[in-house]
């Protein structure tokens, strides 16, 4: 495996982590503003989906833009 797969990779692991994060943030604010369990978990999904979707598209500049 080539480095620049290896740093790729562990982008992509960051980037999950971190959308997961704001996920769990996202579900747990919602809860705790008393906010029904379907509300809290479309809330969470939401958040996760977005931060999933900036991280990919920085990660994909990044390596787009990788000389």
């Amino acid at each position: 495996m080539s480095p620049r797969s290896t740093i790729v990779l562990i982008l992509l692991a960051i980037v999950l982590t971190l959308a997961l994060g704001a996920g769990i943030t996202a579900a747990a604010l919602a809860r705790w503003d008393n906010a029904s369990i379907p509300a809290a978990i479309t809330r969470a999904g939401i958040a996760f989906a977005s931060a999933l979707s900036l991280g990919i598209a920085f990660t994909a500049l990044l390596v787009s833009t990788w000389p």
